[in-house]
């Protein structure tokens, strides 16, 4: 029979005087660490003692035991306790409950210390949310959980938010079946449902990264510092039935995420009307608004030269008092290391209000604001962006004969006869893209894109060679004067791309946030730092130039050549009629191609991507799919093609994101083969799966044909 293993005898417990207890040499804890032996003691005098200490008897020189103890294990729970008695919040002699060791046992004090001090287990984080959660239950508030446990407010908020995951979830991260990230990252969301859903979803992705879990969670949403919010603001839009924003607690997020973009519209639209029309009210004719305004929306309209408006003796002591305070605070915190945040503050109040005094009003008589309109739109941080006195050809003083004309009322609308302007109610016009196109039914084709999509992808294109052909000024200096040539000795001027009588290109068809592009902002930027170095007067121009050196006028030179550049691929009418015929385009392309091999041109290092708005929304399933073979392989095509619309063209999104590819307007002839059959058939050997939905993980949000998709802010 098999013996029974010999049970063990645990060590005793008794309470020890504090007085006859000493710290014993053994103990190996010699480096500070974690909590304060200060923020030990506050806690046990809160909570007493929560663990006994480990002691031994100490022998006399006979080997006898004496009354007194040493603490091999436990150190910094005795030298918390020093401190109580030093503070006289612990008597010197308070019993101390203690787990008594023999002298001579087997295991040394050396190894208690260090068994004590190595085999503790951290309590895991879904215990610690756990534990806040049931605190707070019982009306535990944050800032006192935060004080309990030295840790900050902000930290409890975290765990808390951790703890409202989907229970499934929780579970599965209980089981080590996610890591502390991906479930941070599902914590911006408090839709259980969806948190699933994207769980599920991890299940078929290559990506299971927590900004992919976040990007799933926030792709219906708005961003609060969106400039649509900024403008309604986030107290209208909830006072309008709006949730409160999505928080991300682990990550910046710029104010969270809005989770109602159809109401943020409908706010949006209607404020603009609102404004549009107080706007009107001051005489106008009419009044366009939009978000984001079409690029070169005031082509061929005369900008009235308004009136700047006086300052009143008020507005003038106002500005003397402004300017003053500012100039006292720049004197005080001049030489100072560090600006305390209200100073700051209160210097950027000043300095908005004193531009606002500076910036003066325009005014405009009467008669030309009778004809002439206004074009609102948003800017980046929200305020609205006001250009008055534009007006249009149709709307010029005209001969008796045809008064009786109509004329248009806005952009793209007939308006009253002139007889009716002057009493008429201004006119606000939204200005929206729409399609011209027709829907594209057959699902089974891959068609050429469409006229108006090549426009616009040549537009962006054409930016995008203009910001790198003005940073060229030597390839500058060659194309003008190869067009100088052209013009006064071959009368061929369409062979050059550049329209060098230094007429900006206008483009018929842009994408949506074409002035938000690089090219864009970089051609702005340069062309504001040059007209704040030239002169105000054209007379003293001449001066200014020869005050350059050489190296300033070729850069000049080629910035303004640069403005001239047109590599758009415009729409042909059906007859070629038009001003410019389909070989003249075709000529105009060739040479944009040279002059883009020239400079270098790299639309991928200028910032374009094939997004949902800016080019999959405006194609089929099918050509969405052709694309992502030709440029990632057919492998990456089949698993994205069973998903709807809007699913797979923000899969293609991903997909192409850093491929570097471009769609076949886009590229120059020599690399338009470079993604070929062969290359995608060695890609789709070698690279990872793509992300992809499921039928049923996302809500619907196109179609299966070429309508539009409605896409996240």
């Amino acid at each position: 029979m098999a013996k029974a293993p010999q049970k063990i005898v645990l060590s005793g417990s008794r309470d020890i005087p504090f007085d006859r207890l000493i710290l014993s040499q053994s103990n190996v804890r010699r480096v500070k660490a974690g909590v304060s032996i200060g923020e030990l003691a506050d806690d046990i005098v809160r909570r007493t003692l929560l663990q006994s200490l480990n002691v031994r008897p100490i022998l006399d020189d006979e080997g006898q035991e004496t009354d007194r103890f040493e603490v091999p294990a436990g150190g910094r729970r005795f030298r918390a306790l020093e401190l109580l008695v030093k503070q006289k919040r612990l008597a010197k002699n308070a019993p101390i409950p203690c787990v008594v060791k023999a002298a001579n046992d087997d295991v040394s004090a050396e190894e208690d210390s260090f068994a004590e001090n190595t085999f503790r287990e951290q309590l895991h984080p879904l215990d610690q949310f756990r534990a806040m959660q049931a605190m707070i239950d019982k009306n535990e508030d944050v800032e006192s959980i935060a004080a309990h446990f030295l840790v900050t407010p902000a930290v409890v908020n975290q765990r808390l938010r951790l703890a409202k995951v989907s229970p499934k979830l929780l579970d599965i991260y209980a089981d080590d079946g996610m890591t502390l990230e991906q479930l941070m990252a599902f914590s911006v969301s408090d839709d259980h449902k969806r948190q699933e859903q994207v769980w599920e979803l991890l299940a078929h992705s290559y990506n299971k990264s927590a900004q992919f879990i976040r990007d799933k969670l926030t792709e219906d949403a708005v961003r609060v510092a969106d400039k649509r919010v900024r403008f309604v603001g986030i107290e209208a839009y909830l006072a309008a039935g709006g949730r409160e924003a999505m928080r991300d607690l682990f990550q910046p997020d710029d104010g969270g995420w809005l989770t109602d973009p159809a109401l943020l519209d409908r706010l949006v639209t209607e404020k603009l009307q609102a404004k549009g029309e107080t706007i009107g009210a001051e005489g106008w004719k009419w009044v366009a608004t939009a978000v984001d305004m079409p690029w070169g929306v005031t082509n061929g309209m005369r900008e009235l030269e308004g009136v700047e408006t006086p300052m009143t003796p008020e507005e003038r002591d106002t500005l003397e008092r402004l300017q003053g305070e500012a100039d006292a605070l720049e004197g005080e915190w001049m030489d100072a290391a560090e600006i305390p945040e209200e100073v700051h503050a209160r210097l950027v109040a000043l300095d908005e209000e004193i531009g606002a005094l500076v910036d003066r009003p325009m005014t405009f008589a009467r008669e030309d604001m009778a004809r002439a309109g206004v074009v609102v739109s948003i800017d980046a941080d929200g305020s609205l962006c006001i250009d008055r006195g534009y007006v249009r050809p149709e709307d010029e003083p005209v001969a008796q004969a045809d008064e009786e004309q109509d004329v248009d009322a806005a952009p793209g609308q007939r308006a009253e006869p002139d007889d009716q302007d002057a009493g008429s109610a201004t006119t606000v016009v939204p200005l929206g893209k729409s399609s011209d196109e027709e829907d594209d039914a057959d699902e089974e084709v891959v068609k050429p894109l469409s006229d108006r999509l090549v426009a616009e992808l040549t537009a962006w294109r054409t930016l995008a060679l203009q910001d790198v052909f003005a940073q060229s000024p030597t390839t500058a200096f060659a194309a003008v004067l190869h067009a100088f040539v052209l013009a006064s000795f071959y009368f061929a001027s369409s062979e050059s791309c550049l329209q060098i009588s230094l007429n900006k290109p206008s483009f018929g068809f842009s994408p949506t946030g074409l002035r938000d592009s690089a090219p864009a902002k970089a051609i702005a930027e340069r062309h504001k730092r040059w007209a704040d170095r030239l002169p105000d007067s054209e007379k003293e121009l001449w001066d200014a130039l020869l005050q350059l050196d050489a190296a300033e006028q070729a850069a000049l030179f080629a910035h303004c050549a640069s403005l001239t550049v047109n590599a758009q691929q415009e729409v042909v009418g059906k007859y070629g009629t038009g001003r410019v015929s389909k070989h003249m385009i075709e000529r105009r392309i060739a040479h944009s191609d040279i002059l883009a091999r020239a400079v270098g041109l790299d639309l991928v290092g200028a910032g374009w991507r094939p997004t949902v708005a800016g080019y999959f929304s405006s194609i089929t399933k099918p050509r969405i799919l052709a694309d992502v073979a030709e440029a990632k392989g057919a492998r990456f095509a089949e698993m994205i093609d069973h998903l709807k619309k809007g699913d797979m063209a923000r899969e293609a999104e991903r997909l192409l994101e850093d491929a570097g590819w471009l769609p076949e307007p886009m590229r120059m002839p020599d690399i338009a083969d470079a993604f070929s059959a062969a290359d995608a058939v060695e890609e789709e050997e070698a690279a990872p799966l793509p992300a992809f939905l499921d039928d049923d993980a996302t809500p619907e949000v196109g179609n299966d044909d070429g309508e539009p998709i409605a896409t996240a802010a």
